[in-house]
C-alpha cells in the first residue's frame, strides 16, 4: 500500500491532518460549550502521537529528497498550525 516515501509521508500527513480537524472542530467546542474535557484528552493525546510521526516522517523526506531548510520550515508550519493546511501542502508539494 505505502511503498515509497512520499506515500508514507502524504499518509501521515493526512492522518495528522484529520486529527488536528477533529481536535480543533469537536473536541475543543467540546470542551468549552460542554465542560467537558474528555475528547480533548482522548484525541490530543492521539493527535500528539501523529504529529510527532508526521514531524519524523517530514524531516527524512526533506533530507533525502534535499528540501532547503526553509521549504522544511514553511511545510512544517503551515502543515501543522493551519486547519487544512495538511491537505494543502500535500497538494502543493507532495503531488
Amino acid at each position: 500500500m505505502l511503498n515509497n516515501d512520499r506515500q508514507r509521508l502524504r499518509f501521515m500527513a493526512a492522518i495528522e491532518g484529520i486529527s488536528y480537524l477533529l481536535l480543533v472542530g469537536i473536541a475543543v467546542p467540546v470542551k468549552y460549550f460542554m465542560n467537558d474535557p474528555t475528547l480533548v484528552k482522548w484525541i490530543g493525546q492521539i493527535h500528539g502521537i501523529f504529529f510527532i510521526a508526521f514531524l519524523v516522517l517530514s524531516v527524512t523526506y526533506a533530507r533525502k529528497h534535499q528540501w532547503k531548510f526553509l521549504t522544511l520550515i514553511w511545510f512544517l508550519l503551515v502543515s501543522s498550525f493551519i486547519p487544512f493546511g495538511t491537505f494543502y501542502m500535500d497538494r502543493k508539494l507532495l503531488k
